[in-house]
Parts: C-alpha cells; sequence; structure tokens
C-alpha cells in the first residue's frame, strides 16, 4: 500500500511553461489520490503576467509557495540570450530551492516527500535535489524531437562553439532529414545561449526521468531513438491542454462574445485563424502584406493581430487604419475580422475553423492537432522554427509558409502577400493529404489520454515507477 506521497514542481512561471506543467500535476492527483502536489513558484522574470495568475487561479487544489529574496541576473543577459539568463538563475538560486525543499520535507509529518520536478531551462535546480538525496526529474514543455536534440547537443566536441549559420546541416538521431542549422534555436547562435544548452544537455544525464509533453504516436520516430541508451526514462505523457480555455484576463469578456458570435455566423472549416503568441508582433510593413495576402486568398478570417511598436514591443493595435491597406476592410465585405488577443483555444475549437497561420509554439501545436486544425508554419523565436521543421518535414502534418523567417534574403524579413495568399489557400483546401492526416492524429491525441492510451499508461508507469 504506497503511503501518501508528495511531488514539488519548480516550474519556469512563463505562460507556455506553467500551463501544461499544472495540467500534468493535476493529472497525477485525479489518477491517485494518494499524490499531493506543491509548487515552489520563482518569478523568474521580475514580472508575473495575469495570464500567469489566472493559470495558478485555475488549479485550487495544488498548494502554492511563494519562494522570495530571488537572485536575479543582470536584465541586459535576458534581452541577449533568455537561455542564457535562465540558466544563471537557476544557478543563483540553487540554495533557496534546496532550503525551502528541505522545509518541506521536515514539515511533511503526513506524507513522503518522494520527489523534486524541475523545468528544463531550469535544470540547475537538480543539484538541490542531489545534496538532498532526492529523486528528480525535468519537465519539458518541448517536443520530443526537440530532446533529441539536446542529446546530440551532449555529443559536440565543439563544447565552447555556438554554430554559425554556415554551417552543414545536422545528422540528428531522432531524425529521418537533415536538419538545417537555420531553424535552431537562435539561443544556439550565441555564446551565452548556447553554454546554457550543453549544460542542459549534458545534466539531465543526472536525473531519474524526462517528462515529456507529447504522445508517442505523434514523434515515433524520434523517441524509438531513445530506446536501449544510456539516456534518463522518458515518460510521454501528453497533449497535456486547458480544455477550458486558456485564462486570460487581458480579453475583455465583450470582445471575447463578439469574436465567438462572429464565427457562429460562419460557414463549417470556412474560416483561417490568425495568432502568434505573447510575443508575436508584426512591423506595419509586414502587417500590409498579411492583409494584402488575405485579401488575395479570398479565404474567410480571424486575425489576432497586435503589431509591434519603437516605444512597446507588447502593444496590441485594434485601431487599424494606420497599418492597414487603405479600403482594405471595405473591401472583405465583412468575410474577415480582426481582433486583439484572441481566446486561442476556444477559436480553435470551434467548427468554423478550418486552418491555423501560427508560429509553432509547442502549445500551439498540440492544441492545432487536437482539434483536427491544419497549420501554416510561420515560427519567429526560439525553438519555433525546429518545431516548424519537425511539423513540415518529419510529420507531414502542417503547410510550409515558412521554416525560417530569418533567413532570407529581404532585409527586414518580410513574408511576402503571395506566399502568405498560397499557403492559406493550400490550408483550406477541403480535399487536401494534410487536412486528412491533422484530423486523423486527433483522433489519436484524445485516444492517447484515455484509459488504456499510450499517455496514460505513460502516467500509470510515471506513477507506478516512482511511488
Amino acid at each position: 500500500m504506497m503511503k501518501k506521497a508528495e511531488l514539488i514542481f519548480v516550474p519556469l512561471t512563463g505562460t507556455s511553461h506553467l500551463a501544461p506543467t499544472l495540467e500534468f500535476a493535476s493529472h497525477l492527483m485525479d489518477r491517485d489520490d494518494r499524490i499531493s502536489i506543491t509548487v515552489l513558484l520563482m518569478k523568474v522574470l521580475p514580472f508575473v503576467s495575469s495570464m500567469t495568475e489566472s493559470i495558478i487561479a485555475s488549479h485550487p487544489r495544488i498548494r502554492f509557495i511563494d519562494v522570495p529574496q530571488l537572485d536575479y541576473p543582470p536584465v541586459q543577459l535576458l534581452k541577449t540570450s533568455p537561455e542564457g539568463y535562465f540558466s544563471v538563475f537557476s544557478e543563483k538560486n540553487t540554495p533557496h530551492v534546496r532550503n525551502f525543499v528541505r522545509d518541506i520535507i521536515v514539515s511533511s509529518d503526513s506524507s513522503s516527500v518522494t520527489g523534486l520536478v524541475v523545468d528544463l531551462l531550469l535544470i540547475s535546480l537538480i543539484d538541490a535535489a542531489i545534496e538532498l538525496n532526492l529523486p528528480c526529474y525535468t519537465f519539458s514543455p518541448f517536443s520530443g524531437g526537440f530532446v533529441s536534440l539536446l542529446r546530440y547537443l551532449s555529443t559536440r566536441d565543439d563544447d565552447d562553439d555556438e554554430f554559425q549559420y554556415s554551417d552543414s546541416d545536422l545528422i540528428v538521431p531522432g531524425f529521418v532529414n537533415p536538419v538545417p542549422v537555420s531553424v535552431l534555436d537562435p539561443a544556439l547562435f550565441n555564446k551565452d545561449g548556447y553554454i546554457a544548452y550543453i549544460k542542459i544537455s549534458k545534466k539531465i544525464m543526472d536525473v531519474k526521468g524526462m517528462i515529456l509533453n507529447t504522445y508517442s504516436e505523434l514523434e515515433q520516430y524520434s523517441l524509438n531513438s531513445f530506446s536501449g541508451g544510456q539516456t534518463p526514462t522518458l515518460y510521454t505523457v501528453g497533449p497535456l491542454l486547458h480544455l477550458n480555455g486558456q485564462p486570460n484576463s487581458d480579453l475583455d469578456e465583450g470582445d471575447r462574445q463578439k469574436i465567438l458570435k462572429w464565427l457562429n455566423d460562419q460557414p463549417e472549416t470556412s474560416v483561417v485563424f490568425l495568432c502568434f503568441g505573447t510575443a508575436g508582433n508584426f512591423s506595419p510593413a509586414q502587417v500590409k502584406e498579411i492583409a494584402t495576402g488575405l485579401e488575395q486568398s479570398e479565404c474567410r478570417f480571424l486575425w489576432s493581430l497586435r503589431v509591434s511598436s519603437p516605444h512597446d514591443r507588447r502593444s496590441t493595435t485594434t485601431n487599424n487604419d494606420d497599418v492597414l491597406p487603405e479600403g482594405f476592410m471595405e473591401r472583405i465585405r465583412g468575410r474577415g475580422m480582426i481582433c486583439g488577443w484572441a481566446p486561442q483555444v476556444e477559436v480553435l475549437a470551434h467548427k468554423a475553423i478550418g486552418g491555423f497561420v501560427s508560429h509553432c509554439g509547442w502549445n500551439s501545436v498540440l492544441e492545432s492537432l487536437w482539434y483536427g486544425v491544419p497549420i501554416v508554419t510561420w515560427p519567429l523565436y526560439a525553438e519555433q522554427h525546429f518545431n516548424a521543421l519537425t511539423l513540415v518535414k518529419e510529420l507531414g502534418l502542417s503547410v510550409e509558409m515558412r521554416l525560417d523567417s530569418r533567413r532570407k534574403d529581404d532585409g527586414d524579413h518580410i513574408v511576402a502577400a503571395d506566399e502568405i495568399a498560397r499557403a492559406v489557400r493550400c490550408a483550406m483546401d477541403g480535399d487536401s493529404g494534410i487536412r486528412k492526416k491533422v484530423r486523423e492524429m486527433s483522433e489519436i491525441a484524445r485516444k492517447s489520454m484515455l484509459h488504456g492510451g499510450s499517455s496514460f499508461d505513460s502516467i500509470t508507469r510515471f506513477i507506478d515507477m516512482n511511488f
């Protein structure tokens, strides 16, 4: 009979990391009422967004403990290399985490602390677990293919030499095709980011297991490449989705209802949705190309439009007169809607949506596949270019618009209107083979989380083997 067991999670508090981490924690408690979860909340950045606060509030059964008096690296490092910033942050704050975990162990009268789960980008925190002789696991909100890349990095001879865009394509175990250097995370092209990833790639060998937000049927080839090796045990537990809709206090309820009402009036699978995440801002020149491309495509569209400005990189533009082509709204005659923030999960779940132009963040990929919506790839930053390559070249589940939006001859990296129109029309083609494959993968994703499914069984294995 298993005693009460307490797991301590230390997530990265950014939305794309925190949300799936808490979903996994909830699944564990739902599956076994002897498991309790404590989350140490470290404000890895000197601020926490309102969306992050909403996600925390939506998991009332999980205990949250704030870790105060944190040591922050220089803010300048965050601007030049977020991954380097996270690496230094986790190193500087390992003593704080160790002390908090030790206090929890001492005070846990009715339950036994059985492990520490840390975000993959906060890998140095495993040293706290090692000092306390506590089993440690990493939680990865990234794809299985990304973990394959990490394993490849650990075998490189040039530990101190970051990548150059002139380097040759890579042969990465777990990938059928060569991986162009240009689709790697931009962090791998600067010294601080590269060193941070090398540390992660080597330090994951010290953990007891790696928890991945993916499912075996989606990335079978990549995951099979780990069998028989000297790597930690993999637990594929996804897709971990907040299916009631991503909490977002930045979205006015009236605006939300306006969006859903407009979608209700559209024919089934007739609308392409354009949304690019929290940092998906575009220059006015690019906005004009998007508008022209949508007009040329002749498709219905819902466009979450955010325009960058020299004063506020997170600005949202809902007054479109100064950025859209003259007469655009009149010419489209109501077949399109432009909004600021959009309730992404609700929109993707709507029967009117037939395509998704996305930045290819992994959470967005999993949400789109869950609802059987084909993606048009427009990666912008971080590992998104790598995800786009995986979706298009390895899995055949997306329409390629760009795999690398940074490496084009045009100096401003502008994606032209005709590229956008072509990709949108391709995704909205009801007879396309991609649409059929995506719908099949949607059924597989849903089955994976049901009793007897691959991810359901992986969670069972995690519980049985570690508690």
